[in-house]
């Protein structure tokens, strides 16, 4: 389902990205963290470190598969109702997106949305970024495109974006990566996001649902080895930056849904005893000892609205499927959050 581009006539032509700001962690910052992420007793990796360019672009090629849901189903709710979203998210909008990766979801919206201000994708991977922010900006020439590469788990230094008049802002938070965090850490970003939009400002969130184990299961566990691989290039990017000597012949994924939890656990399990090194620090392991790399959580909806609510956020509208398994949520910022 496609859409006309709705443009001013009166905007200038860019083309172009008009801005690029690089707050991208160092290689120092990698180290440390996947160091001391190894030192625990039980050893993880934070998988937002997954998105060098080749794993970036080995989860494109996941939202393509046939076992995961996820992204057909989200871009599908996004085409169905983007007239209504762009009704509500309303003219001039300054739209900042996390977690941009290859701007496929985003193209639908700015397909709707008329006099959009500019577009402010943030990722950490910064080829990866910089490719689809030019891309959009050739796509779309009316369009202020300024990209941020920046890891935006973490506390950043957010321009201020004042060079570009708009009435709100509004935060883009599609893939269910929220689920991602822990709860305590979503509803930190959530609370964040409201900081970053202020008012009278909107998030525009995509939120994966609890489901029947299997069909979550099997979109974890790929029958092409997709999932797999883009666990394992993990290590392949830390020994090709890190100077590492992982085998990965020696580690396996495993990915498992607990229904209690109501989350996705993504490992890489050591399939014999080893060592290995990243420079001057060791690391041994056991045979079926593994490295925990992500969490991807399913929410209730009702609790998940309620998250929001006490990050400061009132819901607006809901969009789900048929089969309920993905929603589409739009936030506005609640005004006794305002200080």
């Amino acid at each position: 389902m496609s859409h006309p581009q709705l443009v001013s006539a009166a905007r200038p032509s860019y083309g172009y990205i008009v801005s690029f700001h690089d707050l991208h962690p160092t290689p120092a910052a990698f180290r440390e963290e996947v160091v001391a992420g190894l030192r625990r007793p039980r050893k993880a990796i934070p998988a937002k470190f997954f998105y060098d360019q080749r794993g970036s672009a080995l989860f494109d090629e996941i939202c393509q598969l046939e076992e995961y849901y996820l992204t057909r189903t989200e871009t599908a709710l996004l085409e169905n109702h983007v007239p209504e979203i762009a009704t509500l998210l309303g003219e001039d909008v300054l739209l900042i997106e996390y977690g941009s990766g290859n701007g496929r979801k985003t193209r639908i919206l700015l397909d709707c949305l008329p006099n959009l201000a500019a577009y402010v994708p943030v990722d950490i991977s910064k080829d990866h970024l910089l490719a689809a922010a030019t891309d959009i900006a050739q796509a779309y020439p009316y369009l202020r495109v300024t990209p941020v590469c920046a890891d935006y788990t973490r506390e950043m230094a957010f321009p201020d974006f004042e060079e570009f008049p708009y009435r709100r802002r509004v935060v883009f938070f599609p893939g269910s990566t929220i689920g991602n965090f822990t709860p305590d850490e979503a509803e930190d970003f959530l609370r964040h996001a409201a900081d970053v939009a202020g008012p009278p400002g909107a998030l525009l969130i995509g939120v994966d649902l609890k489901k029947d184990p299997t069909v979550i299961d099997a979109a974890y566990n790929d029958k092409r080895g997709v999932t797999a691989a883009f666990n394992l290039n993990l290590l392949h990017r830390i020994n090709t930056e890190l100077d590492a000597d992982f085998d990965l012949r020696a580690f396996e994924h495993r990915a498992l849904y607990d229904p209690v939890q109501g989350r996705v656990e993504m490992h890489l399990v050591s399939t014999q005893p080893q060592t290995v090194r990243i420079g001057d620090e060791v690391f041994t392991f056991a045979e079926g000892e593994t490295i925990h790399t992500e969490d991807s959580h399913k929410y209730d909806l009702a609790a998940f609205q309620a998250m929001a609510g006490r990050a400061g956020w009132t819901v607006k509208r809901v969009w789900q499927d048929s089969l309920q398994y993905f929603a589409v949520c739009l936030f506005t910022l609640a005004p006794q959050s305002v200080a």
